[in-house]
């Protein structure tokens, strides 16, 4: 039997957190319609400190020969993520975003490994662009449907990879990358098990986003 690739090791372990993600109930009801703009607001802030983590900590590991394949320029996200929240919430919109305990949590585990560990940095990198590039369309449509946010527009430019023709392809090169990683079996299991803290992590900010805007509200 063929040892399986590493992409595919990393997509199977984390599943299941996917799954929940996707199930939780802050999630499901921003899927399904049932807040207003203010909850895919406050959703957004929230994923400004992750993103600022990630792209803050990348500049030491550009050279890096684990993590600096991963540095690509077309996917950062931060200057798409503040043009949003200018939109979404007026021109004093940093007065108006905080992180929440586990969004904390969350940044604060990303610029750990960046600066201890690149495999590890390259667990959080997979786990939130390759879902961007995924997943993370269908918030988009809900907020241009829900919202009247206008397509591609400001509000949800951070789901516009304009840099990406063809995501599909991007997203092939990027697992032959996770598959030509220099790493031995047992860092290999580290990084999975990363890739499932990474989730762990942003299902907990989903909680937190839960207690403000209750599905059953």
């Amino acid at each position: 039997m063929s040892t399986p690739l590493f992409s595919s090791v990393i997509r199977t372990a984390g599943q299941d957190r996917h799954t929940e993600a996707e199930q939780a109930p802050f999630m499901s009801g921003l899927l399904g319609g049932r807040f207003g703009v203010d909850a895919f607001t406050r959703y957004t802030g929230q994923l400004l400190f992750v993103y600022r983590a990630l792209e803050e900590s990348a500049g030491p590991l550009e050279g890096d020969p684990v993590a600096g394949p991963f540095l690509r320029p077309e996917l950062r996200r931060v200057a798409e993520l503040e043009r949003d929240l200018r939109h979404l919430s007026g021109a004093h919109w940093r007065d108006r975003v905080t992180p929440l305990p586990a969004t904390e949590r969350y940044a604060a585990r990303i610029r750990e490994v960046a600066h201890t560990w690149p495999a590890g940095y390259v667990a959080h990198h997979y786990t939130r662009y390759l879902g961007d590039l995924s997943g993370g369309q269908v918030i988009r449509r809900t907020a241009e449907r829900t919202w009247g946010l206008e397509n591609k527009g400001d509000g949800v430019r951070f789901y516009v990879f304009e840099g990406i023709d063809n995501p599909a392809a991007f997203k092939r090169r990027y697992r032959e990358r996770l598959d030509a990683l220099p790493l031995d079996e047992l860092e290999k299991r580290r990084v999975v098990e990363e890739c499932r803290s990474a989730f762990a992590l942003n299902n907990a900010v989903f909680t937190d986003l839960g207690t403000l805007f209750p599905a059953s509200a």
